[in-house]
């Protein structure tokens, strides 16, 4: 199950209205960081800039690929523990704007954890120590420790 705060709206769809939940300085300044890091070639200034410019939790190790995309509204509500791998094209979500609703969740991954290239971790979702995430797997809930999780929709072997 995932943990998530749920907040609806009226009027237009919730990408319209986004602003009146986060500043837009705060969005652009976090754009520009994001997008420097998922083309930078060293893991270990991706590493200092997640944690001293997004106050992004991360362990010890901790290693984003090429093009791996944290939240770009709220990465301050990703922990990571130590020695994990985000794989290329990754993509953590903290939120997700719908119709008529937005929710907001935090991401905690634990420690040793590989996330495949091209995996999409949906906000609210915790991942435990050990597990692998498959190649382009939607984490539409929870992976207990040790587990393989893989394909959309989410299998956990």
């Amino acid at each position: 199950m995932r943990n998530y705060k749920q907040y609806k709206i009226e009027g237009p769809n919730s990408i319209w209205q986004m602003y009146r939940t986060i500043s837009f300085f705060k969005v652009a300044y976090q754009f520009i960081i994001i997008e420097c890091s998922r083309i930078c070639p060293s893991v270990k200034v991706k590493h200092f800039l997640y944690t001293k410019c997004l106050k992004m939790k991360l362990g010890k190790h901790t290693s984003f690929a090429y093009k791996a995309m944290p939240d770009l509204m709220f990465p301050e509500n990703i922990t990571i523990g130590d020695n994990c791998i985000i794989g290329y094209n990754a993509t953590l979500l903290c939120h997700e704007y719908l119709v008529d609703e937005y929710r907001i969740g935090e991401i905690n991954i634990g420690n040793h954890v590989l996330i495949g290239a091209n995996a999409i971790i949906l906000p609210g979702v915790t991942i435990g120590d050990h597990a692998k995430v498959g190649a382009g797997c939607v984490v539409t809930k929870d992976v207990p420790a040790g587990a393989l999780c893989y394909g959309n929709p989410m299998q956990i072997k």
